[in-house]
């Protein structure tokens, strides 16, 4: 059994528990959280898993890495604190072992991340022979390994588009929504997620695997964007009211442009309310949300993915594919050798003992 530690328990740690609790290769040794309110509180309680399993939470970090586990999930969040997301898990990596996490976006393709990123990682391989797999949903395998695999099964192919589209009223991150997305807020108010540039570091790293893996040479990487004001007031069961006139839906896109063209595309949809911009692309069944995949091309291949748990809820669902993704990417990667590795390197593996399997 690989020993494997939760570091961080809030949207995706929780889900995090309840992943390595139930993958056969894994053993939960640890579960480190920075609430002290959380500090000896069972993990699972902290998973949402109704039965404890015997580990308590700690905000003792250096115990935690001493004991030398083999695998960490890093879950907690890299959005408003990359600096500290970078420094414990290059920490983590140093102690030896091999970590798994959805971050720090810059990471997802290694190959080109900045040196400020990229540098510190390599110098903990190199130092405590760890790992790291930086990867998520959007950007994840929603634009590296479900596009690729159905590109596959094309005679031709004109254009990949990948779609997000979700109701982020069902986002449990206030902070992110109102301020990092803009929902809200006046449309005279440039939200940080639309500034230029941005989805390009969010996302580019997704199109330049995508090109890899294609054979093909990017001319450059473009971004559109535009904003719907909501008009009327909204209220949301989750984050409260949203005022008529303010900021309820945008739509970006981040294109690969190969000759010339966009062939390469990787869109976002989000609304804080069904309402706002209700001729933009939206889920097939009008639900919350959803991750969609066209092959343009002959023949052509729309493949839409809804993912949902904790009660129905979307956001939770894709989390889940993220964490699912990660978690059973460890046994792989404990067996390979130390180093960074992208969604091109490490397989997306079937639910090998899993299936129909009870958890302890």
């Amino acid at each position: 059994m690989i020993s494997t530690v939760v570091w961080g328990t809030g949207n995706v740690g929780r889900l995090a528990i309840r992943a390595v609790e139930a993958h056969p290769a894994l053993r939960l040794s640890a579960v480190i959280v920075h609430d002290p309110a959380k500090v000896g509180r069972d993990a699972g309680e902290l998973g949402g898993l109704g039965r404890p399993l015997g580990v308590a939470a700690t905000d003792d970090i250096e115990a935690v890495l001493a004991a030398r586990p083999r695998a960490v999930v890093y879950a907690a969040s890299g959005d408003v604190r990359p600096d500290d997301a970078l420094a414990d898990i290059t920490r983590a990596v140093r102690s030896g072992a091999v970590v798994v996490s959805p971050a720090l976006y810059p990471l997802y393709d290694h190959r080109n991340a900045p040196p400020e990123f990229r540098d510190p990682v390599l110098a903990a391989v190199a130092e405590g022979g760890g790992s790291l797999f930086a990867s998520g949903v959007d950007p994840g395998w929603g634009n590296d390994v479900l596009p690729l695999l159905l590109s596959g099964l094309g005679t031709t192919v004109d254009v990949i588009r990948c779609q997000e589209m979700f109701d982020y009223s069902t986002y449990d991150q206030p902070d992110s929504v109102r301020y990092l997305v803009g929902m809200g807020q006046p449309m005279d108010f440039e939200p940080m997620m639309l500034m230029p540039s941005v989805p390009t570091m969010v996302w580019g790293g997704q199109i330049r695997m995508m090109a890899r893996a294609l054979g093909v040479e990017l001319d450059e990487i473009r971004e559109t964007s535009d904003r719907r004001a909501l008009d009327t007031t909204v209220t949301t069961r989750t984050m409260g009211e949203f005022a008529a006139g303010t900021q309820g839906a945008i739509r970006f896109e981040v294109q690969g442009i190969v000759g010339g063209e966009p062939r390469i595309v990787i869109e976002h949809v989000t609304r804080i309310h069904s309402s706002c911009a209700p001729d933009w692309p939206a889920p097939p069944d009008g639900g919350d949300g959803a991750h969609r995949v066209v092959i343009e091309g002959r023949p052509r291949i729309e493949v839409t993915i809804e993912a949902t748990d904790e009660g129905e809820n979307r956001s939770a669902g894709g989390n889940a594919t993220a964490v699912g993704r990660l978690v059973g990417a460890i046994d792989w990667l404990a067996e390979a050798e130390p180093g960074l590795y992208d969604a091109l390197d490490v397989p997306l593996r079937p639910a090998i003992g899993k299936l129909g399997r009870k958890t302890s």
